[in-house]
């Protein structure tokens, strides 16, 4: 657990470290100004003094000027526009800083090709995807750029490449649909790099944060594929800027001591992680209101609200005003999307400019399945309910979910249905270890007389003769995801490019 009033400084050893004086307090700022008073003269004394006396006053009437129903708006704002910059922070701590977290890939700069698909044990990510093998890759960029290199790879495969900063934004793609299957060298760069796009890299990208996740999805077609697979993501390759081009590397970056996340991290010191995560990310031009707001109750890039100095009326507004955040992005999430047949249907995911200061459809996006992809690489249509709006409750009944002939999909690539809990919006253990359909598993399943195919969404087995077409389901509520990878442009199409000419089924209750 991360204590309350905390801030990230750099110490004279070069190290990035939390420490527990996230403000100067009155205690603090009097032993230095006394040390200082031992040791200067009378002149400097007065103005030591004077000085002082305005810092205390600074200190104390900083969060007296703002209104309890101040505070409880910037909470709000403040927690809307920062839980995927804290939800993002806790993926990479377990990711690639705690080796003791059970989700730990690789260090910083290093790539961790995964053999399998996402399961139930998979806890660290909300809404996993068990279509593809993932290959994770955390960067650190403070240094120098990186280069990823990556083979040739089947036009029948698709993979994607895709790059994800701290604030969550989708600043770029190397994969089937973005740059073709050939083999090439890109790379990628912090915000404060300057520099020239050295000969035989093949496109720049730029990370708004020096820390950014990079996620590989590559295609397996069914489990008798995974030695392909694996071949490919040998293929996968990471190294500075200085190694590719065979130069010394430049002085290693400062050593960071990472605050160590806790299960409740979004209810106890948000605001610290929040705190934390900025200074590694500097604002942009449409960050500036909301920052501007934050620091008014003293938290910005490394420092974080002092409760200290808040009455408790402005505590409770603090609380109040994160809860009415979390309400929010809820709403958006079940109606600040179209809603076709039940399922809720809409782009969530992109770079700095798809979002353009829409700090809710950001946290939205995160809630709903952090580290989603562009409209034009992936759709994820995604239910909780029927079309009539009742939860869908497998505790409850038995659904179906039916295509009609020819009325699957429109994708380029593949497409699947994944099954999650309703609450956790993890996968689920079951019996067939089955957590999804997707349309490489067609061939396998009956159809039905017409030439439609019927999903069976329930607890228990629908029987042998209807097994292939199960999608098992938890004893509770539950909550579905449809991937479209690479959609068709043309109609008939999900996407509004294609008029939304192609609509998915309604969930059906059976009993």
């Amino acid at each position: 657990m991360v204590p309350m009033r905390r801030r990230v400084c750099e110490h004279t050893d070069g190290v990035v470290r939390p420490t527990n004086n996230h403000r100067w307090n009155y205690e603090t700022i009097k032993s230095t100004f006394v040390r200082a008073l031992k040791t200067t003269t009378m002149k400097t004394k007065a103005i030591l003094v004077a000085a002082l006396v305005g810092v205390l006053a600074l200190t104390t009437v900083r969060a007296a000027d703002i209104t309890p129903a101040e505070t409880k708006a910037i909470a709000e704002e403040g927690f809307i526009y920062g839980l995927p910059i804290v939800m993002n922070y806790a993926v990479m701590y377990e990711y690639c800083v705690d080796k003791n977290s059970g989700q730990y890939k690789a260090p910083f700069n290093q790539i961790n090709n995964e053999a399998r698909v996402f399961t139930y044990k998979d806890t660290a990510i909300i809404t996993p995807n068990s279509d593809t093998p993932y290959s994770i890759l955390w960067l650190d960029l403070r240094a120098e750029p990186i280069v990823l290199s990556v083979p040739a790879v089947e036009r029948e495969r698709y993979y994607s490449v895709m790059l994800c900063d701290g604030n969550t934004f989708n600043y770029g793609y190397i994969g089937s649909r973005a740059t073709g299957s050939e083999a090439g060298d890109y790379m990628v760069v912090g915000p404060d790099w300057k520099g020239e796009t050295p000969p035989g890299i093949k496109k720049m990208f730029r990370s708004s944060t020096q820390f950014s996740a990079v996620a590989y999805r590559t295609q397996l077609f069914n489990p008798e594929d995974m030695p392909n697979v694996v071949k490919i993501q040998a293929g996968y390759k990471v190294q500075p800027l200085s190694q590719y081009l065979k130069q010394p590397a430049p002085p290693a970056p400062p050593a960071v001591i990472f605050p160590k996340i806790n299960k409740e991290m979004v209810k106890t010191g948000f605001f610290d992680y929040l705190a934390f995560a900025l200074q590694f990310a500097p604002a942009g031009p449409e960050e500036k209101e909301i920052r501007e707001k934050l620091a008014r109750v003293g938290i910005g890039a490394g420092k974080t609200l002092d409760f200290k100095y808040l009455s408790p009326e402005q505590k409770a507004q603090v609380g109040l005003g994160m809860k009415d955040g979390e309400a929010k992005i809820e709403q958006y999430l079940t109606a600040g999307q179209k809603n076709i047949n039940g399922w809720k249907v809409g782009s969530l995911f992109g770079d700095r400019a798809f979002y353009n200061g829409d700090w809710l459809k950001r946290a939205a996006a995160a809630q709903g399945g952090i580290y989603g992809n562009d409209a034009v690489e992936a759709m994820y249509p995604m239910t909780k309910t029927l079309a009539d709006g009742e939860p869908l409750d497998c505790s409850k009944h038995n659904y179906t979910l039916t295509f009609a002939a020819g009325q699957f999909p429109p994708v380029n690539a593949f497409w699947s249905v994944t099954m999650y809990d309703g609450k956790s919006q993890l996968l689920i253990k079951n019996p067939i270890n089955r957590y999804l359909i997707n349309s490489p598993m067609l061939p396998n399943m009956k159809k039905n007389a017409d030439g439609s195919l019927t999903f069976y969404i329930q607890k228990d087995s629908p029987g042998k003769d209807k097994e292939a077409n199960w999608l098992p389901a938890p004893n509770d509520t539950i909550y579905l995801v449809m991937r479209l990878y690479w959609p068709k442009t043309e109609a008939p199409s999900i996407l509004p490019a294609g008029e939304g000419t192609w609509k998915p089924p309604g969930i059906v209750k059976v009993e």
